[in-house]
């Protein structure tokens, strides 16, 4: 049985859930369809020592502003999957779990999503899947000859996991200096190796700048102006407090990016060698947009062609929450409320 509906939001994080606040609030039909078995998205999966940028204030999705977290300035990840799953009670969102989307059909007039659940056939479809489900890993020789453990970022949760062995983490942003600060105030010999010197923010600098900066760029853009290079141009990782004492504390050097792995550690070009029990690359993602393969609107680069939101080459599909090119910091939780309001108001006025 194929189900009809105004809207299919593809994906129940973060994104998911501002879009179907702003589709509510354009009286619109519309159904979340979630892969996860509890609400969260990608939240559920953080490492345990993960705090936000921001305090809970300037944390928060369209409409209901987060919670403080008792004695924490900035909340742990165990927090907002909490405050997610009040949002989808509080707002009554239509969330289905799990459901996993196989693809997206253009058919005829509509576009028919199949599932695992059965399909659904909508005016307008919302992807919002996010880029925690295909971290990346880059092509380093070697990584088929090393011995040791290689896990991404996604399969970090705590020290304890690499007690008392050597670790090397690759990666200079957030998350490479988050669990290697993790990790350096551990028993665990850490190595943390970065493509380039680290540069840290200054120590004042946290998500409520950042998202200003980030709206500065976007406005500086759309008015023809320079780039302004938005947040690259402060540094690369948040002075988070547990960054802040690994550093201050001198345990947070980082020395170059290794040339090569071997059976038991890694290797520079210089060659000079150092053991290691595990690599985790802490090495990004790219878009999960697998299940929009049927529309073929990829381009070489792996993106989709978008304005503002709106895919250019489909004009019935939104993208939201991937990063920059659909919506400036539309991949933080306070970010994604205002393209996910610009693409709601685009979907009612096609579907009226």
């Amino acid at each position: 049985m194929t189900r009809r509906t105004d809207v299919v939001v593809v994906g129940g994080g973060q994104a998911g859930l501002a879009a179907g606040y702003h589709l509510r609030r354009q009286g619109l039909d519309f159904t979340i369809l979630d892969a996860q078995d509890a609400p969260g998205g990608a939240w559920r999966r953080m490492w345990e020592s993960l705090r936000l940028f921001s305090p809970a204030a300037h944390s928060s999705l369209p409409g209901w502003p987060m919670p403080a977290q008792p004695g924490e300035t900035y909340p742990d990840a165990a927090h907002v999957v909490g405050y997610l799953a009040d949002y989808e009670k509080r707002y009554d969102l239509p969330v289905r779990r799990p459901v996993r989307v196989h693809g997206v059909h253009r058919d005829e007039e509509r576009l028919r999503v199949e599932t695992d659940s059965g399909a659904w056939s909508a005016r307008a479809v919302v992807s919002a899947t996010g880029t925690w489900w295909r971290p990346f890993l880059p092509a380093v020789p070697g990584r088929e000859v090393f011995r040791g453990g290689q896990p991404h970022t996604t399969g970090y949760r705590n020290p304890g996991q690499f007690a008392g062995r050597r670790v090397v983490v690759v990666g200079g942003g957030n998350s490479g200096a988050q669990i290697a600060a993790d990790l350096a105030l551990a028993d665990v010999d850490l190595t943390w190796v970065t493509a380039r010197p680290p540069r840290f923010l200054p120590d004042h600098i946290d998500g409520r700048a950042l998202f200003d900066v980030a709206t500065a760029r976007r406005r500086a853009l759309e008015a023809g102006l320079d780039d302004t290079g938005g947040v690259a141009s402060l540094g690369d990782i948040v002075a988070v407090p547990p960054v802040r004492e690994a550093r201050d504390a001198g345990l947070l050097k980082a020395s170059p990016m290794f040339a090569r792995l071997t059976a038991d550690g890694v290797a520079w070009a210089d060659g000079t060698t150092a053991g290691a029990d595990a690599v985790i690359w802490c090495t990004g993602f790219r878009p999960a947009l697998s299940h929009l393969a049927p529309l073929r609107l990829r381009t070489a680069r792996g993106h989709i062609r978008t304005e503002g939101t709106r895919a250019l080459d489909e004009a019935r599909l939104h993208l939201l929450g991937y990063g920059d090119w659909t919506g400036p910091a539309s991949a933080t939780l306070i970010g994604t409320g205002r393209p996910a309001r610009d693409a709601a108001a685009e979907i009612a006025a096609l579907v009226r």
